[in-house]
């Protein structure tokens, strides 16, 4: 399983296959007491016992403006009712605080045909200044490793965050946006991410496909949540 910590803003990944020697105080939590979530959860259970447990979290009904950007080629599509449209290289929506979202990549370079259906779980919001929201969006960048991992059956978490401004280290922004960082399998995603700022966002790749029986499929689109799209003005 590969793990990643999305910065945001910043990335951050855990990939299975690591071969750096470890640190045993790497194992030990930084933090006091047990964690109550951990980035091992099933998609959806963060996000909902957050807003249950009310973690000061936006209503439900905001709609956070969340852009999807990939390789060369590759088209995202959100879910509407179960089915998929053809998808854009630059998808931009407004998606709801405590949902999670199943979305589909397509026109994957080197793979003709392979489709994937990745899920993004909206944790939080950001506060952009008034009339801003569409122009500070959250990133969410698939690369290459993550795609070819995924198509290889392996699963990549990318936990979103929000970097604490008094703690945030001086990094250069990617050409992409976001800059990744690879975290050990033995360390915990979100645990990092809560550490260095507030987490916004879980984003999981895999190999799972939609199910032909329609009865499963409520339960792959998480109750198929509204979604609001977001058009962008031609240059």
């Amino acid at each position: 399983m590969i793990r990643r910590l999305l910065l945001l803003l910043l990335i951050a990944c855990c990939v299975s296959n690591i071969a750096t020697a470890a640190d045993p105080s790497d194992y030990l939590s930084r933090g006091t007491g047990h964690p109550l979530f951990t980035g091992d959860m099933p998609a959806g259970v963060i996000a909902s016992t957050r807003q249950a447990m009310g973690y000061q979290q936006p209503p439900q009904t905001y709609y956070q403006p969340v852009e999807f950007h990939g390789p060369e080629g590759v088209r995202f599509s959100l879910a509407q009712y179960g089915s998929f449209g053809e998808g854009e290289s630059d998808l931009m929506a407004g998606l709801m605080i405590g949902q999670v979202y199943r979305f589909r990549v397509s026109g994957i370079p080197r793979a003709e045909g392979a489709e994937l259906y990745p899920t993004i779980e909206m944790v939080d919001r950001t506060y952009p200044p008034p009339g801003l929201a569409t122009t500070y969006p959250i990133p969410v960048n698939l690369d290459e490793d993550d795609i070819n991992a995924a198509l290889e059956g392996r699963l990549v978490t990318r936990v979103i965050y929000l970097e604490d401004p008094q703690t945030a280290t001086p990094l250069p922004e990617g050409p992409n946006g976001p800059i990744a960082i690879d975290v050990p399998e033995y360390q915990d995603p979100l645990e990092l991410a809560d550490l260095r700022g507030r987490t916004v966002a879980i984003l999981r790749i895999g190999s799972l496909a939609p199910p032909r029986a329609e009865v499963l499929k409520a339960q792959f689109f998480f109750g198929h949540p509204s979604w609001a799209p977001i058009f962008k003005p031609n240059p």
